[in-house]
């Protein structure tokens, strides 16, 4: 299944691989001294850091970015259990160092590689890769290029991964029959419909293949003749390899995989499936929490908002329930646009809005820029409402009714700035990380910021309508609710139905958005837990650093520190505030703020 942190046959290269930018200009500070402990921990990590571009099958360029290579990393599970026990080597040799001993950011580097290594020890114990897909991510899409390559050796290398990519999806196939064998299946309920994103890849002219617009519109610096060569070997590639491995691949889904999954939905179903739980809850959210404690601070969450909720149907003089409410707003066709350009415009007035509140907020300003893209119609009828990355934000234009206006301003901050897309580029520019950690990403701490700028969303003025903010709060709801289903579907005994009553009573999300997104809890546990723990975890560490600074508290600074941070697990974000708070609210040096 999905990698909580790295993913080294990870399908979006493009925007995973992008190349790390120098830090601003810093003042020169003396080389400190090197301790032992130190020394062995960076010749561990960078060790450790070859070993990842070697099984990726990666290529490092010379800035030290990575980009897809001519190979795709086997997913056979002699491969998978082999870098598995690789994995439990460089954990003896990282247990052998003296912690007590590594400086302050060693000690940072330290617990993320005993994170991401016990990650990739406790997938193997459970044998992820034999789930390998699920109702909301799969290994099929992303693997076509939507833009063209800059040169002949990339296409080379882009025309060789297509002749690859049917030995593995055999490989999918294989270690897909193997778990449902043995009972660890996606729940066939939160399937259907998904095959559609398999039969868009099933065509009769190469052309027509989402993998031919790669070839549409090559660079001019590429000679003629080679472009002639390119296109006749990509097409080819095409014919014998790509559609015939589709076609495969989703008769196998539609005619073997679809009917023989299991019908039940818990987490708990699955063979040891409380210790699968146990260690899936670990992983998204960085935290030791047990399923009833998570349960009941989701409960306590649910009950905050819907007081806040209440003050604003109060405001706009609407004396009925919460859901009545959320049903008025579902149906109200003001709030639906028209076209998907227009819901694209809103978006991007939003974040052109935001644009112009970034500096009161923060004192580090990345120069990278994001664009926004709709979501690809392949995948679309089934994907979430919008993602976020360091190229671009994603926005669901699919099913229009669904995607309330209201609802906008709260998304495109999450997603794009100072959300993800935002957090994407602050992170490269201005993390001085080793090169293991660039393209690491927990999701406590990256949902959680994402989580959090909806909030700062009220702070900066986004919200200029009473609609704005209830959708706001409805979104905030959506991850408090998370908390009660997920734990409630997978250690509770919940049903479908008895999840998507609970969210779609207490949010306003269209009943479409309602339905994919239980199937995305059911099919992927413990995932969206980390969204609302981390938030909270930000938003209470910030009221401690406030109160304890007092008229020394810098909202610039604290917003800096945390991003600068980089992607960790949350424990090493509150020890970092800890220190924020002891230096007295330093922010980053070289940053001038005035």
């Amino acid at each position: 299944m999905r990698r909580a942190a790295l993913a080294l046959a990870g399908t979006a290269l493009g925007a995973m691989f992008a190349p790390v930018s120098p830090a601003i200009a810093q003042q020169e500070a003396p080389v400190p001294q090197v301790s032992d402990a130190d020394r062995a921990l960076i010749t561990l990590y960078e060790e450790y850091w070859r070993w990842q571009v070697e099984q990726s099958g990666a290529i490092e360029k010379p800035d030290g970015s990575l980009e897809a290579g001519p190979t795709i990393a086997s997913t056979a599970p002699q491969a998978e259990m082999r870098r598995a026990a690789d994995a439990e080597r460089f954990r003896d040799r990282l247990d052998a160092i003296d912690t007590a001993a590594l400086s302050s950011d060693e000690r940072v580097n330290a617990a993320v590689l005993r994170s991401v290594l016990t990650e990739r020890i406790e997938d193997a114990r459970f044998r992820e890769w034999e789930m390998p897909f699920d109702s909301d991510s799969n290994f099929w899409s992303y693997r076509d290029a939507r833009t063209p390559f800059q040169t002949v050796e990339e296409y080379e290398n882009y025309i060789a991964r297509m002749r690859a990519l049917p030995a593995h999806f055999d490989e999918h196939i294989a270690n897909s029959r193997a778990g449902l064998a043995r009972g660890f299946s996606v729940p066939r309920v939160t399937l259907a419909g998904r095959d559609a994103s398999l039969a868009a890849y099933v065509v009769d002219d190469p052309e027509e293949s989402p993998f031919w617009a790669a070839f549409e519109a090559m660079p001019s610096r590429i000679p003629p003749a080679e472009q002639k060569r390119l296109k006749r070997e990509g097409k080819a590639a095409i014919e014998q390899a790509i559609t015939p491995a589709y076609a495969k691949l989703l008769t196998f889904v539609r005619d073997e995989y679809l009917p023989n999954t299991r019908e039940t939905l818990a987490a708990y179903d699955f063979p040891n499936g409380r210790e699968y739980y146990a260690q899936q809850i670990r992983q998204y959210t960085t935290l030791d929490l047990s399923a009833d404690g998570i349960h009941a601070i989701g409960l306590a969450e649910v009950a905050r908002i819907e007081e806040a909720m209440r003050a604003i149907m109060a405001e706009v003089g609407f004396s009925g329930s919460i859901a009545e409410f959320n049903e008025k707003l579902r149906t109200d066709p003001q709030f639906i646009a028209d076209t998907p350009d227009e819901l694209m415009g809103v978006s991007s007035y939003v974040a052109k809005r935001v644009d112009g509140q970034l500096a009161d907020y923060f004192g580090f300003l990345p120069r990278r820029r994001y664009t926004i893209r709709p979501v690809p119609d392949a995948i679309a009828p089934f994907y979430t409402a919008g993602r976020g990355g360091l190229d671009s934000c994603m926005m669901n234009t699919h099913d229009l009714p669904s995607r309330p206006l209201y609802n906008i301003p709260a998304l495109t901050l999450h997603e794009c700035a100072p959300g993800h897309s935002f957090q994407a580029a602050f992170q490269r520019e201005q993390s001085e990380v080793p090169r293991f950690r660039r393209n690491i990403y927990f999701s406590g701490m990256g949902e959680g910021w994402g989580l959090y700028t909806e909030f700062l969303g009220e702070e900066m003025g986004i919200y200029r309508t009473p609609y704005e903010r209830f959708g706001r709060l409805s979104y905030e709801m959506w991850r408090a609710a998370r908390l009660v289903i997920d734990t409630g579907i997978h250690s509770k005994g919940w049903s479908r139905e008895q999840a998507i009553d609970y969210l779609a009573s207490r949010t306003a999300l269209s009943r479409h958005e309602v339905g994919t997104e239980v199937d995305r809890y059911i099919s992927w546990p413990g995932q969206a837990l980390a969204y609302k723990l981390g938030e909270m975890q930000i938003r209470r560490l910030r009221t401690e650093a406030e109160e304890q600074l007092g008229d020394r508290f810098d909202i610039r600074k604290f917003h800096d520190v945390v991003l600068s941070l980089g992607s960790v697990p949350l424990p090493m974000l509150e020890t970092r505030i800890r220190e924020f708070i002891a230096d007295g609210g330093q922010g980053l040096p070289g940053v001038a703020y005035d």
